[in-house]
């Protein structure tokens, strides 16, 4: 075993095998104490133990009746986990017992700046803040410092322009979104640090960082269980840090911006969107009807009628949720198809993608008449200047939908066991969009005018809902046999009349 002894001998080194980690060992108080120092180089090791060494005698020394020993002009110690170096000019700090060390120190106009030095021996974090120190001092010479913008400053900038600029482009939610994930998350974490000591490394550890369950996190005081982000909710951080650092360069707070994607992670398997087969959507309007013509309270009837018609026009329109949410009377319009004969629905569709057009297949015709002659409670005020509500038909500028039903609709799923397919992913009424374009994808429409009328591309339709359909494979393309020669056919005929 190999041992070495410094402190005037004191103080012992050794380890048990080659390569392992170095133990230290005094004798203290008619005790031994031993420490692992956690190197394996002998030079970081010692280190470590002279500052246990120190920190264990002086901790345990008498107040009085003892000399206290000299102290290290350069370094100096309180009580609070704080020590001071070069002339007190850097001071070293840790929050928490046997924490990380982290390092401050003032430069220029009084400019408080922190970092993490990421060791928890003393000896190793002086040696990281000297050099921190020095650096940051030649930094502060050539007048870089004091012009470096902080994290906070950046994403309040962003903030600022972000709601200005997309004004009219971007809903309040959308925006309201990238203030909360500032607020609750990336404020929180980066701070007063400087925008340009953002790195690909710093964006790695946030990652880590929000996968870690905090250390003041107790179950057992009646919280909530401590739940992972999802990976989609980290991204979407990410993606506002990213935000946030385009902004720093566009105002030349920082030279370039750091590459923040995520670099274990694999490329996801392509997975097809919830949708209900042919017979799953049968069950499904089955049920609806049933609602509408039975519904559990008389008060629900008008809303059951409702649903039943909004679960038909979405299977036979490939609406999205929202643009259906914005829809008015007067966006639409029944006309004869000049191919079929049979009559469609024309309908100006507003929503995420502007304005565009689809038109329906036959069977969207009879709900959305329906839905015209349906009488609806309205506000009307009469002569004497009061307000009251009576039963009117739509006017053309109505909302066809001006109610939700996502309760009666996802009870309705439930009760059918239709809620989640079999992938366990949930189905929405987004699934009826998806369930459109698959049915048209089996009747053999073409994939380009699916696209073209359900404004989306082609590449999304291709990846997300012809790749799991069997009826998207042409067997007379793919079950090709090459033609057998004359030759080979006459020497089969004539082993057969052999």
């Amino acid at each position: 075993m190999e041992t070495h002894k410094i402190q005037e001998g004191k103080l012992r080194l050794y380890r048990r095998t080659d390569g392992g980690t170095w133990q230290c060992a005094t004798y203290w108080k008619g005790k031994e104490q031993r420490k692992s120092t956690g190197e394996k180089e002998l030079d970081h090791a010692k280190a470590v133990a002279e500052a246990w060494y120190l920190e264990l005698t002086g901790k345990n020394r008498p107040a009085s009746g003892r000399t206290k020993p000299t102290q290290n002009p350069r370094t100096q110690t309180n009580s609070n986990e704080t020590h001071k170096i070069l002339n007190g000019k850097v001071q070293l700090f840790r929050r928490t017992e046997d924490g990380a060390w982290h390092c401050s120190a003032s430069f220029g106009n009084s400019i408080q700046r922190r970092k993490s030095t990421k060791e928890t021996s003393l000896a190793l974090a002086k040696e990281v803040a000297e050099d921190w120190y020095l650096e940051m001092k030649g930094k502060a010479r050539a007048g870089e410092l004091e012009q470096e913008k902080s994290f906070a400053e950046a994403a309040e900038k962003f903030s600022e322009e972000y709601e200005a600029v997309t004004k009219g482009h971007r809903s309040p939610k959308w925006v309201q979104g990238h203030k909360d994930r500032i607020r609750l998350h990336l404020l929180p974490y980066f701070g007063t640090k400087p925008v340009s000591e953002i790195s690909a490394g710093v964006a790695q550890e946030y990652r880590a960082h929000r996968m870690t369950q905090p250390e003041d996190w107790n179950d057992e005081d009646g919280q909530k269980l401590w739940k992972y982000p999802a990976r989609n909710t980290i991204h979407n951080e990410i993606v506002t840090l990213s935000m946030i650092l385009k902004t720093a360069h566009r105002h030349g707070w920082i030279e370039q911006i750091p590459n923040l994607s995520d670099p274990y992670r694999r490329q996801s398997k392509v997975e097809h969107r919830p949708w209900f087969t042919p017979n799953e959507y049968k069950q499904l309007y089955k049920a609806t009807r049933e609602n509408a013509e039975n519904p559990k309270s008389p008060r629900y009837k008008w809303h059951a009628e409702q649903l039943h018609d909004f679960v038909l026009l979405m299977a036979n329109t490939g609406l999205r949720p929202d643009e259906v949410k914005h829809l008015q009377f007067r966006d639409v319009e029944i006309v004869v198809d000049d191919w079929s004969g049979d009559r469609i629905l024309e309908i100006e569709v507003h929503g995420k993608r502007g304005v565009g057009y689809c038109k329906s297949m036959p069977g969207a015709v009879h709900p959305f008449e329906r839905l015209l002659s349906r009488e609806r409670l309205k506000t009307v005020t009469t002569e004497d200047g009061e307000t009251t509500e009576k039963l009117a038909t739509p006017e053309p500028n109505d909302i066809i939908f001006p109610n939700e039903f996502k309760k009666m609709f996802n009870n309705l799923l439930a009760e059918n066991d239709l809620k989640f397919d079999r992938h366990g992913k949930p189905r929405t009424a987004y699934s009826l969009r998806h369930s459109y374009i698959c049915f048209r994808l089996l009747e053999g429409a073409d994939i380009y005018q699916i696209a073209k009328n359900c404004r989306t591309s082609v590449e999304m339709i291709e990846k997300h809902y012809a790749a799991h359909l069997k009826d998207m494979i042409d067997t007379s393309l793919v079950n090709v046999r090459r033609e057998k020669s004359r030759r080979t056919v006459n020497e089969d005929s004539k082993e057969l009349r052999e």
